[in-house]
């Protein structure tokens, strides 16, 4: 029986210690307030409950609230949990007023907090009403950036959009950017947004209004964890008062606030293993196509070839497959074309590489096929598109038509003579007779027999210098972009004064020169990724922060104007800099 006493007397104790750790409570701003001033009062429990009850608060008018605040943190391995109801309480009358109780439902049970008493005196010569507005204002103002994924792969898009809530409490009459993030170790593009628009929406289950600020595409060009910085807003915000104009409308008091949106992480997964050998860092769901504008033409006609890839993902970020022809087709260098437009979804578009080709004589050649990989988030695979063999059947030899002389079809004129062409004819004339020996057994007729037999081995010898730097897949491409970074560079200097296609040009001739140089890819260009590469080739610190520091300026340039001083500026230096890197790698 004294068993059954203890176990009983035990279960009470536990119930009541699990009782003891529910805390409600209730505090006031203030104790003593001026009938012309306002307090606010929070009601705080550490366990999520429902259907909360706040007093009547008879004896005042609430001028805020309530605002609801929830909060989460872990201290020493313990989880502490916070939840708020907030209220903005204008009183009366003078005299000693009192808050009355409120309550709310935590696990079946109803816990109250005490009742708390104010004084409230005559009115104050100077009430620091101000102080409440601000309070009131930081409570109903709210700046939140929502971010698309939290874990996206290397080159994979993510969006971040930018919302201003703001409770109808409150109103907002005018805001300006004090900071705006720099994307760090990103690549990113801003969505304009033509005209601002209000929405209706809830804000921590509280119905507010919204407005979209800002929207970013985001392209993160390193793995592991990357920090979005935060925007922050100076906001005029307009907060009601007690006091009323002669009409009996309420008079609004502005006040200053600083919101910011928070850092943002996001942790960046590395691409999975298994690429294919063409894998250039194409990211996302693409279509790949190689056309020709005609398949049948004569010797000295030109068509164009086409190589396109079209889709959603990083269009912008990666080479396209180089196209090769017969040596009997003249290939000329292509033309890029991009037409790409970025909204929430990412970049969507094409880019295509467009060659002109000219053949030379006549017969049939074979275009070889092509192939195209890229990554595919959703899938998590990579996939590959390949292309069909193209024939290109030259008719006619590069003198078209069935004449017999070459000459045929041209326009004949008439010859004037003058007379004085031929008015003097030389009669003595000054001979010399021939060599006996002649041309056989001479020097040029022994030059004109050994030097072809001769040259034999120095043709075989360029014939497999040839084959072995046409077989040099990875050399072909380093020297193909060390010549589009001096085609792009000369771009840059022909479109100084146009800031986008300056820099757009700028930055891809830095790009395909770290390709030359370095052997790395688009998707590989990261900023401690260049740095550590240039560092393991004894570049020294100073080039290589020069040349980060002109990256950092095609990116900054996107957001900025520059003018044309800094144009040059930034040319000067490119060119300075690909010297200096040149002699020391």
């Amino acid at each position: 029986m004294k068993v059954k006493y203890l176990v009983f007397g035990f279960l009470l104790f536990a119930v009541s210690l699990v009782q003891a750790q529910v805390r409600f409570e209730a505090e006031v701003s203030r104790q003593k307030l001026g009938i012309n001033e306002r307090l606010r009062v929070d009601f705080e429990m550490n366990e999520d409950g429902d259907n909360f009850r706040a007093p009547s608060f008879e004896e005042f008018t609430v001028v805020g609230g309530p605002n609801q605040k929830i909060s989460t943190s872990i201290l020493n391995g313990k989880m502490a949990y916070s939840k708020t109801y907030s209220f903005y309480l204008q009183p009366k009358k003078r005299g000693k007023l009192t808050i009355g109780q409120a309550e709310i439902l935590i696990d079946d049970k109803i816990y109250k907090t005490s009742p708390i008493e104010v004084e409230v005196t005559a009115a104050v010569d100077k009430p620091t009403d101000g102080n409440n507005a601000e309070l009131v204002a930081e409570d109903n103002l709210h700046l939140v950036a929502e971010v698309s994924n939290s874990s996206p792969y290397l080159n994979e898009a993510i969006t971040v959009v930018y919302k201003l809530y703001v409770s109808p409490r409150v109103s907002v009459s005018n805001w300006r950017e004090l900071d705006s993030p720099k994307y760090n170790d990103f690549w990113s593009q801003s969505i304009d947004i033509p005209q601002l628009r209000v929405e209706n929406g809830e804000y921590r289950g509280e119905p507010y209004r919204y407005v979209i600020l800002r929207k970013t595409i985001l392209y993160p060009q390193k793995t592991g964890e990357l920090n979005i910085e935060p925007l922050t807003l100076s906001i005029a915000v307009d907060v009601p008062s007690e006091r009323r104009d002669i009409f009996g409308s309420r008079i609004y008091k502005t006040v200053n606030k600083t919101v910011a949106a928070g850092n943002k992480k996001i942790n960046v997964k590395a691409l999975p293993n298994g690429k294919p050998e063409n894998f250039t860092g194409a990211v996302g769901k693409f279509d790949f196509n190689v056309t020709t504008s005609k398949n049948q033409l004569n010797a000295g006609e030109s068509l164009q070839a086409i190589v396109e890839v079209r889709g959603n993902g990083n269009l912008k970020l990666f080479e396209l497959p180089e196209l090769s022809a017969p040596s009997s087709l003249e290939m000329y260098d292509p033309e890029r074309k991009e037409n790409v437009n970025t909204n929430l979804n990412g970049m969507q578009g094409s880019i295509s590489n467009t060659y002109t080709i000219v053949p030379t004589r006549k017969g049939k050649y074979p275009i070889p096929a092509l192939s195209f990989s890229y990554f595919d988030p959703k899938s998590e695979t990579y996939i590959t598109h390949t292309s069909d063999e193209m024939i290109i059947e030259v008719d006619k030899g590069p003198l078209a038509g069935n004449e017999a002389s070459g000459f045929s079809g041209v326009n004949k004129q008439s010859v004037s003579i003058d007379g004085n062409q031929f008015r003097f004819i030389k009669l003595k004339t000054d001979l010399k007779p021939i060599n006996e020996k002649g041309f056989f057994g001479s020097a040029g007729f022994w030059s004109a027999l050994i030097l072809p037999l001769a040259a034999i081995p120095l043709f075989i010898f360029f014939g497999k210098k040839k084959e072995e730097r046409d077989s040099d897949v990875h050399g072909n491409r380093i020297r193909k972009a060390d010549k589009l970074a001096r085609k792009y560079l000369s771009n840059a200097r022909k479109n100084l004064g146009d800031q986008k296609e300056f820099y757009l040009a700028l930055e891809r001739s830095l790009h395909n020169y770290l390709k030359a140089k370095l052997g790395i890819q688009t998707g590989e260009m990261s900023k401690d990724r260049i740095r550590t590469l240039l560092q393991e080739k004894n570049v020294d610190n100073d080039t290589a922060n020069e040349f980060i520091s002109l990256l950092e300026s095609c990116e900054f340039a996107r957001y900025t104007p520059a003018s044309s001083v800094t144009m040059n500026q930034d040319y000067d230096k490119a060119v300075n800099v690909i010297s200096t890197l040149d002699k020391q790698l």
